[in-house]
C-alpha cells in the first residue's frame, strides 16, 4: 500500500496524531477512536494493523497490553516527497 493510501484515511491519521508524542495501549487507542469515529473495536484493530504492516507504527508487548508508537521512516519518505512542493505553499519561485 502506498504511503498516501495509508495516510488518506482519517482514522489512521488520527491514530498517528495520538501516537506522535508517546506510546499508547491498543485499548486506549480503540476507546478514543470508537468515541470520535463511531467504529467498532475490530475496525480500529484493522486500522492499527494497516499502520503496523506498512511501517507507520510499531507495537511491543507489555504484559497483556500492546503498546503502539509512531515509526519515523515512512513519514520521512512522505516528507521527502513533499519537499519540491514547499516552494509552492511558501510563495518562493519554483
Amino acid at each position: 500500500m502506498h504511503a498516501f493510501d495509508v495516510l488518506g484515511d482519517p482514522v489512521r491519521r488520527r491514530i498517528l496524531e495520538l501516537l506522535v508524542d508517546e506510546e499508547w495501549a491498543a485499548g486506549d487507542i480503540a476507546r478514543v477512536i470508537r468515541t470520535e469515529f463511531g467504529i467498532s473495536q475490530p475496525a480500529v484493530s484493522q486500522h492499527l494493523r494497516v499502520l503496523r504492516e506498512n511501517g507507520f507504527a510499531r507495537v511491543r508487548g507489555d504484559g497483556t497490553r500492546r503498546l503502539y508508537a509512531v515509526e519515523a521512516g515512512p513519514l520521512q519518505d512522505v516528507d521527502q516527497w513533499l519537499e519540491p512542493f514547499r516552494a509552492v505553499w511558501s510563495g518562493r519561485p519554483v
